[in-house]
């Protein structure tokens, strides 16, 4: 057997694995008081606070508040010209529940044993990890009363059904946002009367909050040994280093924009899927990757794209088409408001409402119809990710195929501000015309234009026929005849991060060898093991973090 050659420091690979590895399980045991204090004078601080908090969103606003009401000064570290991230454009939905103010007002019988074994024993949720579902359920109704509490209002009604989630007792209510896109809502979205009142608490106790700051790394004692002690960012252009005397929050938003991280998870999600939410926030994945550097461990990475058999938040199939972003205001809705929207990709088009899915058929990069058009859930996704015409990775960009008629049908309006096309909505007065003209970034081949004739031809058939024969759409209706014809944009969007760093009841994020990094903590969508939808997850762990984080000792590594 050929011997391995000798690493020219002297060290072979048994060496550097043992000393990896050691290091990794050291970091229950490692950093006395003196260490950390070493460690801090051998770097140059540029800011220090108690606690940093990596996002100013759903997470990390709820963080800065209970570290601050704790005692503890506060810096938020922000990318985003302005607070918020994904929960400012989102609908609102909450899904807080374990016997709130609001449950008992309505006369709806819960608690956090109820709550907690609803969620345990879900379809979907029983993938979650138990000691984190426990700590939601325990925080639940505290968080929607501390939210009241710091100045957001929900409408007095009954809670309804969670969006996503067990619907036998009533855990949702949503807050309202009724003016539109503007400076301080981007998208006009009801998450604005979410984040704006947690903002202006935080900013009241004294929280810092640096904008355009992005995160680069987590400065730790030894590489995988010891107290995290701060955080590397730059500003424009300026690297900085801000000291964390009692902790890091990583609060920010999941991995979804960052396509190699998330092919982690799922090697079919390549680069043409879109991102709900961007383009005004994005998940780059920047807090779970600067963690893992350190030698955090990812939890619950399954959950990502798990097949479940409710309506899954991993997913969307695009509710406007013929732009780039098929989501871009959350809650189901389209706000015909959002060409005032400030954001320039969301100005640019905004997209065509789609109501029945009669009036359109699916095609993909080669012309060829593959799916049942008004299939939901996995039943349309998985089609959507096959090869779809190609040879190599990803399944190419879905477009929807319709006519002048069906254009009609819709009330739609086929120009700018609604469709895009710079590439993602085309027009032909022919479909062999229309086949053509169709070029994407993402159209890894020509379209053929006999092929797309053929497939309009063959649906047309069914049509007649009253049946479909080749993918079992119920009842195809309107033929696809008169022209212009028209190819609109309509490939899967990502959307939820339920995968993330591995944390525990105390928002604690843990190492491979399953020890707690001493200083770091988590929630919200970068945090794994919770597959749940929407903000409650997020508020819940974010004020666990922050309140975790304010009464740790600096020189404790101890969980």
């Amino acid at each position: 057997m050929a011997k391995h050659r000798q690493p020219k420091n002297g060290w072979s690979r048994r060496d550097f694995v043992k000393a990896t590895l050691t290091g990794v399980g050291a970091t229950a045991v490692v950093g006395s008081a003196k260490s950390v204090e070493a460690a801090n004078a051998s770097h140059h601080w540029d800011s220090v606070a108690d606690v940093v908090i990596v996002g100013a969103g759903a997470t990390g606003l709820p963080a800065a508040i209970e570290a601050a009401e704790n005692g503890a000064s506060v810096i938020i570290v922000e990318q985003n010209y302005d607070i918020g991230g994904h929960a400012i454009e989102s609908g609102g939905n909450i899904a807080l529940g374990g016997g709130t103010s609001l449950q008992k007002k309505y006369g709806i019988d819960d608690s956090p044993d109820r709550m907690f074994s609803d969620l345990a024993y879900w379809h979907d949720y029983r993938f979650s990890d138990r000691e984190i579902l426990r700590a939601f359920c325990d925080g639940s109704a505290p968080t929607f009363e501390w939210l009241k509490a710091h100045g957001v209002e929900f409408p007095d009604r009954s809670p309804v059904g969670a969006d996503g989630g067990p619907q036998n007792i009533k855990r949702a209510q949503t807050v309202v946002w009724t003016e539109g896109p503007s400076a301080v809502a981007p998208n006009g979205g009801n998450g604005t009367a979410l984040m704006r009142p947690l903002e202006a608490s935080a900013r009241k106790l004294g929280v810092q909050i640096l904008l355009r700051h992005s995160m680069t790394g987590l400065i730790r004692e030894g590489q995988f040994s010891g107290r995290v002690l701060g955080i590397n960012a730059t500003n424009q252009g300026k690297t900085l280093n801000i000291q964390a005397r009692k902790g890091v929050i990583i609060g920010t938003g999941g991995h979804t924009s960052n396509v190699n991280f998330r092919r982690i998870f799922d090697p079919r999600l390549t680069e043409e899927y879109q991102v709900v939410g961007e383009p005004y926030s994005r998940q780059t994945g920047d807090g779970e990757i600067a963690a893992m550097e350190i030698g955090a461990s990812l939890w619950g990475a399954a959950n990502q794209t798990v097949e479940t058999m409710a309506r899954s938040h991993i997913f969307e199939k695009p509710y406007v088409i013929g732009n780039q972003y098929g989501y871009p205001q959350g809650g189901g809705t389209r706000n015909e408001n959002l060409k005032n929207s400030p954001i320039p990709g969301l100005a640019r088009a905004i997209g065509l409402l789609m109501k029945d899915y009669q009036d359109v058929i699916h095609v993909n990069q080669a012309g060829l119809r593959f799916v049942n058009e008004a299939a939901t859930g996995f039943d349309w996704w998985n089609p959507c990710l096959e090869l779809n015409g190609g040879t190599g990775e990803g399944g190419g960009p879905i477009w929807a195929i319709f006519d002048a008629n069906a254009v009609k049908r819709e009330n739609w309006i086929c120009a700018p501000p609604y469709v895009d096309p710079d590439g993602w909505f085309f027009s032909a007065n022919t479909l062999a015309e229309l086949a053509r003209k169709i070029v994407s970034k993402y159209q890894k081949v020509p379209m053929p234009p006999a092929a797309l004739e053929q497939t309009v031809s063959r649906y047309n058939s069914f049509v007649d026929a009253g049946k479909d024969a080749d993918f079992g759409k119920p009842d195809p209706k309107y033929k696809i005849q008169t022209p212009p014809f028209y190819a609109a944009w309509s490939t899967p969007g990502i959307h939820d991060c339920v995968s993330g760093l591995h944390i525990n009841a105390k928002a604690q994020v843990i190492d491979l060898r399953g020890q707690v990094i001493p200083g770091l903590y988590c929630g919200g969508e970068s945090a794994g093991g919770f597959n749940q939808h929407g903000l409650a997850k997020c508020l819940v762990f974010g004020r666990i973090a922050g309140r975790e984080a304010a009464r740790s000792s600096a020189s404790s590594t101890k969980s």
